[in-house]
């Protein structure tokens, strides 16, 4: 394993993990199948962990993931997204979170504000128990949001009615104030006594 990527070596031991967890192997077990020609009586497997990290993974590469955990929040994440962040970064806090209470103060203290008000105060110190309530909170909220999008589609709707239903009305239309009619009176010359013609003024004949 020699010149192994941290991340790699990191996988690998998880892997063979889960493994013997599946197999309900003890601790015993777990390190005789991987450790050859060492007496199970004398290391435990935390010790082949911790050898294992510094070994392969590197203190640095430790020291990264740590704060990564220390800084871990939801934000925008599903809960289960951060539950399984959580649970990957945890890892690495040996001597940090050593404790069922420690783990899930810290998972309460990331979650999403809206989710954290609602259970903080029920003060859930299991952590399946408490994962699950978050996600059981989630849920409404998410529910409540999709609720209120609904109803303003609604109002949306009934506050602009149809022309068919009582639409606003037009207005009389006004173009301008009303004006009297002028009588006009036309004027007709009469015939002239000098010249005979019908004209207007003085007769120039």
């Amino acid at each position: 394993m020699y010149g192994v990527a941290p991340n790699v070596a990191e996988y690998r031991l998880e892997v063979v993990e889960r493994i013997m967890d599946d197999l309900d192997c003890t601790v015993e077990q777990k390190l005789k199948g991987v450790v050859e020609g060492i007496q199970a009586d004398r290391v435990v497997w935390d010790f082949f962990k911790s050898a294992f990290q510094g070994k392969y993974v590197g203190a640095s590469y430790v020291d990264v993931r740590r704060k990564e955990f220390l800084n871990l929040v939801q934000g925008y994440k599903f809960v289960a997204e951060y539950e399984a962040e959580f649970l990957r970064l945890s890892w690495y806090t040996r001597g940090i979170v050593t404790t069922e209470y420690e783990r899930c103060v810290r998972f309460e203290d990331g979650l999403q504000d809206e989710l954290r008000v609602l259970i903080a105060v029920q003060r859930e110190r299991d952590f399946a128990a408490l994962v699950e309530k978050a996600k059981i909170a989630e849920d409404v909220k998410r529910s409540e949001r999709q609720n209120r999008e609904q109803d303003k589609g609604r109002s949306k709707r009934n506050f602009w009615p149809s022309s068919s239903f009582g639409g606003p009305k037009k207005r009389p239309r006004f173009d301008g104030p009303a004006r009297a009619k002028v009588s006009t009176i036309v004027v007709r010359p009469q015939p002239c006594a000098d010249c005979g013609r019908s004209h207007l003024g003085e007769c120039w004949k």
